[in-house]
């Protein structure tokens, strides 16, 4: 750690004040003490690493949950920005911020340094597949005098500290960058534990980080299992095997004791992408027809029995300033005969619903008078597949605030010409114009008016059909104390977690 005090600075401009607890928990989210040593903790999550555990795609997620990364800003319970390795920020004009760091150290023992953030976000900008919560952004980081690094945009971007709180653009150590654009987080991150060891797309070992800046975390370790069925996480929660498993299938919800099953309520939304780009549905009358053909509300109460709202749009009720401002599709095509057109409809079983919901609306297209072949895979083994192009219709469930917290920011990644996560393969220019209108709002309030605009523009062209807006259920055990149940899925484990 660095000898000499650092410099503090107390005028900035901060989004949110630093709020006690991030989100609701399991018994609290505590501090630990110097001398605590408790047990580790067994998890089990739904998705193995499809990435070999980079940064820059969805293992980022992975990473946050288990508590080994982090960026200069997090989200609180709202989705404001509130301080991470950034303990505060100003804003130099309207493409320039400055943020000042915290005194923390990187796994490896090197200091994180304003020179050493500066690279991992270039990294980040520069990789070949840019994060989600930078698409349509330039940025550049440099370091500045005093402990800061100055962050400049192209363009203008009132909701930068939002979006360097994205899993995607996890600061790491100098170490982590090899050649060719590899990256490895294994001992390289700032978080309460590090990344140790992992065995393919099997397990991963995670040891306490013992000079986190937050404080030591009370449990010595994680030991993680990927657990891709959902009734085999559950079976390993009920006999003892693990202490956490996320994503508990409903149908299992009730067989397990009273307290071990916590629902949360998120931003996740289940929708149907309907290929844009190529085959039947890049006719827009027949992709009306699959939209009309499509009952939620059978959805919501069967499949997931009650523990999900039928699809409204894009953002759910736990965004919830969007039903306020939602608007009204408009200038919809009119459906045609789908006269038998033969398409394929994809999901993944990781979300034990989802390939139930996919039988379902299987049914409901085949009724409307569409043939439907159905495929199921792991998530790892379909992503790369939908974004070429493969299928014509695929089931997701997407936490619409995962990235950024910024409404905005989910709309230009998943359904722009050049959004880095279109599933729906959809490139419209009336889309294009409205969401980059949106970007261009930095008032709070205009934004958020810009992005349900944006959001009427999307459905009207029914390229994405909202199922429904879902609550998560995690398994906790009764002995375990400190899970951050966070309705944004970020987080899972941090330093009060303990069993």
């Amino acid at each position: 750690m660095r000898s000499v005090p650092r410099r503090r600075l107390v005028a900035g401009l901060l989004l949110a004040p630093l709020l006690s607890g991030c989100f609701a928990s399991s018994g609290g989210e505590t501090s630990s003490s110097a001398s605590a040593d408790g047990a580790r903790l067994r998890v089990a999550l739904a998705f193995p690493p499809a990435e070999n555990l980079s940064p820059y795609g969805a293992d980022a997620t992975i990473l946050s949950r288990l508590g080994v990364t982090e960026g200069l800003t997090a989200l609180d319970a709202n989705g404001t920005a509130i301080p991470a390795l950034a303990e505060s920020w100003t804003r130099e004009n309207d493409r320039s911020w400055l943020f000042t760091l915290r005194e923390a150290t990187f796994q490896d023992g090197t200091d994180v340094t304003p020179s050493a953030v500066a690279a991992a976000l270039t990294h980040a900008a520069e990789a070949k597949v840019v994060p989600a919560a930078l698409t349509g952004v330039e940025l550049t980081a440099k370091a500045a005098a005093d402990d800061r690094v100055r962050v400049t945009t192209a363009d203008p971007d009132p909701v930068l500290p939002l979006r360097l709180a994205g899993p995607g653009l996890a600061v790491l150590s100098t170490k982590a960058y090899g050649k060719q654009g590899a990256v490895s987080p294994v001992g390289t991150a700032t978080g309460p534990f590090e990344l140790t060891a992992t065995t393919g797309t099997t397990t991963a070992t995670l040891d306490r980080f013992d000079d986190y800046w937050g404080g030591r975390a009370q449990a010595s370790g994680i030991d993680a299992k990927f657990v891709a069925d959902g009734t085999a996480r559950t079976n390993a929660l009920r006999t003892g095997e693990v202490d956490l498993a996320e994503a508990i299938p409903v149908s299992q919800a009730a067989s397990l004791d009273q307290g071990i099953a916590r629902e949360t309520a998120t931003t996740r939304t289940t929708s149907l992408y309907l290929n844009a780009e190529s085959g039947p549905f890049k006719d827009a009358r027949v992709r009306a027809a699959a939209r009309a053909a499509v009952d939620t509300s059978v959805l919501a109460e069967g499949v997931y029995e009650g523990h999900a709202d039928p699809g409204a749009g894009i953002f759910g009720p736990a965004v919830t300033w969007a039903e306020g401002k939602r608007v009204t599709p408009a200038d919809r095509a009119k459906a045609a005969d789908p006269d038998g057109a033969s398409v394929t409809l994809a999901t993944y079983d990781n979300r034990p619903e989802l390939p139930e919901v996919a039988q379902v609306l299987k049914q409901q297209l085949e009724k409307a008078g569409f043939k439907v072949k159905l495929e199921v895979r792991e998530y790892a083994r379909l992503e790369s597949d939908v974004l070429a192009g493969k299928f014509d219709a695929f089931v997701s469930a997407r936490n619409t605030m995962l990235d950024t917290g910024d409404p905005v920011s989910i709309l230009a990644s998943d359904y722009t010409c050049d959004g880095g996560y279109n599933l729906a393969l959809l490139c419209d220019k009336q889309v294009d114009k409205a969401v980059d209108l949106a970007a261009s709002a930095s008032d709070t309030e205009k934004r958020q008016d810009a992005a349900m605009a944006a959001e009427a523009e999307i459905l009207a062209t029914d390229a994405v059909v909202p199922l429904v807006h879902q609550r998560v259920i995690t398994g906790v055990a009764t002995s375990v104390r400190g899970v951050l149940l966070d309705p944004y899925e970020r987080r899972l484990v941090g330093t009060g977690t303990r069993a």
